[in-house]
């Protein structure tokens, strides 16, 4: 019998972590119906860590309506293990760029809601909240997300600043002395694999602001803002200058930070509380992949932490991807003893999109085959 670990992240547009997983164990068990198959959904800190979590660790999946980043309802989703006392939150549920299409907000987007959500996971008992940063449709340093949790911030006539990045320009005062005081008592960790710092060219505003619908004007007056919120922190609270990950999700990074929050690396931390390694332990093969990869899968993506650990534990790793780039020579270096491309005919993005499914079975019965080419033909089926 055949064992095999799928530990995939998402097909952005096209497929969750949990569906791919689905697809390719059908196409495996039309080449080998009696392989033993388990799914370890994956993902970096953004868009289904929060599937992952419960997947590998159980759980259950909790609603709470919040602000989201225009000032509307929304009615966020975010895992509690009761069992661990630990909360999992993705910041995209309550201030994702989802919520701000198809016009954009990005001078007044909030992370108002990552807040409430926060204040929520404080409510139900977490002594343990991580707080994935990916998706985001905000830049205003994580400055809505302290007003929520009891942060003032306020305007030279002592009002508090309107929320967005383009209120941190009014900011004259800082008193944090009434923030949660349930926040002294939580182990904060924010999971990002980005290293931006906050500003400057390399800041939240200046490389992710033009895909929040930021025009290079509102990107330095985003950029502008941060800075002058930056400095009013430090001068008023002796916090330190930005560190890399800070300008994570429009700055949330560097928010987080003021609450006492580690920033950790996304990747990374998911591999470690979905207990990948373990059960790599017992695995004939691995698979694993994304959307597209290319030499840019390098920086931090999840399936290359799952090839890495698979690697290391003597595993062949065959990645799927819906497009495949240039450099793949970095990522075979990386651990992946096969990249198959699930798209195997000339077509459209849409027309890929549409037939996902379809795609991924056939992909999942080749990398059976694939990986049964190399066995002793007594094994092969």
């Amino acid at each position: 019998m055949t064992r095999i670990v799928i530990a995939a992240d998402s097909f952005k547009g096209s497929a969750t972590s949990q569906q791919v997983g689905e697809y390719l164990t059908n196409g495996i068990y039309q080449v080998d119906p009696e392989a033993s198959v388990v799914t370890v959904p994956m993902a970096d800190g953004g868009e289904g860590t929060v599937d992952s979590v419960l997947a590998a660790l159980g759980g259950e999946r909790r609603t709470t309506r919040v602000t989201g980043p225009v000032d509307q309802p929304v009615d966020a989703t975010w895992g509690w293990l009761p069992a661990q006392h630990m909360a999992v939150i993705e910041m995209a549920a309550a201030a994702g760029l989802n919520l701000v299409q198809p016009d954009y907000a990005p001078l007044t987007a909030s992370t108002y809601g990552v807040g409430q959500l926060i204040d929520a996971a404080l409510t139900a008992g977490a002594t343990t909240v991580y707080v994935g940063l990916g998706g985001s449709g905000t830049t205003d340093g994580g400055a809505g997300m302290l007003q929520a949790l009891g942060a003032r911030l306020l305007t030279a006539t002592g009002d508090p600043i309107p929320r967005g990045g383009a209120g941190l320009r009014e900011l004259a005062l800082v008193d944090l002395s009434g923030l949660d005081a349930r926040l002294a008592r939580v182990n904060l960790v924010a999971l990002t694999d980005v290293e931006n710092v906050l500003t400057g060219p390399y800041g939240a505003a200046a490389v992710f602001g033009p895909q929040k619908g930021a025009t290079p004007e509102m990107v330095q007056e985003l950029d502008a803002n941060l800075t002058h919120y930056q400095a009013a922190l430090a001068a008023q609270n002796a916090f330190p200058l930005s560190c890399p990950g800070d300008g994570a999700a429009g700055g949330t990074g560097f928010g987080l930070r003021l609450l006492g929050a580690t920033l950790a690396p996304g990747t990374a931390t998911m591999l470690k509380l979905t207990q990948l390694a373990a059960k790599l332990q017992v695995a004939d093969l691995v698979l694993t992949g994304e959307g597209r990869v290319d030499g840019q899968s390098l920086m931090g993506k999840a399936p290359i932490g799952v090839a890495k650990l698979a690697h290391a534990a003597q595993v062949p790793v065959i990645l799927i991807a819906g497009s495949v780039g240039d450099d793949l020579a970095a990522v075979y270096a990386a651990g992946v003893d096969l990249v198959l491309s699930s798209t195997v005919a000339p077509m459209t993005v849409d027309q890929a999109i549409a037939q996902t499914e379809s795609l991924l079975t056939n992909a999942g019965a080749t990398a059976m085959r694939a990986y049964q080419l190399g066995q002793p033909t007594e094994l092969k089926r």
